[in-house]
């Protein structure tokens, strides 16, 4: 099958027939995930790769030019830390904060994603999330990060999501786009299985569980769901996806189970951050600290890095 625009050129399938899971079976797989022990070497070679997939964010009312200089002085200079660490994929900001993020980041190779679609309720008409977007895109976003109508999605409309998110793919022009299914509004895993599909027919670069605002967030539970739709979708269409868990993963260890469930269920091809992603603010540091405590022997004291 061949893209548009980003978009399938053949007619999506009929959502309301998206597969049932089958919550405790998920349950299962994800509790052998999570009873997985991690060799040390296997371990620092897991921590630099979280460090090197996530999107480093900030996403508040307060907001201010500072802060965002701030965070994106950290994202470039992590070796200044510890001599060998790996840059963050991306940092993650408001369209407001777009062009500054871009100037900050310029040469570094770190990307720029803009949330919009009048995130993080995604509840504004059409006309003002294409235009929240194209502002983001024409101040230099590289990234997008877009809320789907869940309203709509919940009330049966998943057509409307579907062109709602085709739109914006079209208006996103080079920019990659992840389209955020908001997962705990969408409460059981059916809908996050329709949601996924309808996302990834729609010409989503990489579906992402949540705003970050809202829980349950990215539990392991919705992320495998999401990753079993992923695979799917990969061999019917030949498409690759790339998948974004955001929101409730603080710690590395809950980080380095989710790369042990991309490993087994999609395969190493998706263990690079072109393809899989970690929306966080403070797992950067929690990562910093356990790389500090192989290295060292000892842990730093939990203000040694700054606080995003």
């Amino acid at each position: 099958m061949a893209k548009t625009n980003g978009v399938l050129n053949s007619a999506p399938p009929d959502f309301t027939q998206s597969p049932r899971i089958d919550k405790i079976g998920v349950e299962e797989r994800v509790s052998r995930f999570q009873k997985r022990s991690i060799k040390n070497e296997m371990k620092m070679q897991g921590l630099k790769m979280t460090l090197s997939m996530i999107d480093l964010t900030t996403l508040e009312g307060k907001d201010t030019p500072g802060k965002i200089k701030q965070i994106c002085y950290k994202a470039a200079h992590l070796h200044d830390i510890h001599p060998g660490l790996p840059a963050v994929a991306a940092v993650c900001v408001y369209p407001t904060m777009v062009a500054l993020a871009k100037k900050e980041l310029e040469g570094t190779g770190i990307n720029v994603a803009s949330v919009s679609t009048a995130f993080p309720s995604g509840q504004a008409p059409l006309e003002m999330k294409l235009a929240d977007t194209k502002f983001a895109v024409d101040s230099g976003a590289d990234e997008i990060d877009m809320v789907i109508s869940r309203g709509k999605y919940l009330s049966g409309e998943y057509n409307f999501v579907f062109d709602e998110i085709a739109a914006i793919k079209e208006i996103c022009g080079e920019a990659r786009l992840k389209v955020i299914l908001e997962t705990g509004e969408l409460v059981t895993l059916d809908n996050v299985r329709r949601a996924s599909d309808i996302a990834m027919y729609a010409g989503a670069d990489f579906i992402k569980t949540s705003t970050g605002k809202i829980q349950p967030a990215a539990t392991m539970q919705v992320t495998y769901t999401m990753l079993e739709a992923i695979r799917d979708f990969k061999l019917k269409t030949g498409i690759q996806v790339g998948m974004k868990p955001a929101g409730g993963i603080s710690n590395s260890k809950l980080a380095l189970h989710n790369l042990i469930m991309v490993k087994e269920v999609l395969g190493g091809e998706w263990l690079t951050n072109e393809w899989f992603r970690f929306g966080a603010s403070s797992l950067a540091n929690d990562v910093l600290m356990q790389i500090m405590k192989a290295e060292t022997g000892v842990y730093q004291s939990s203000d040694y890095f700054s606080i995003d």
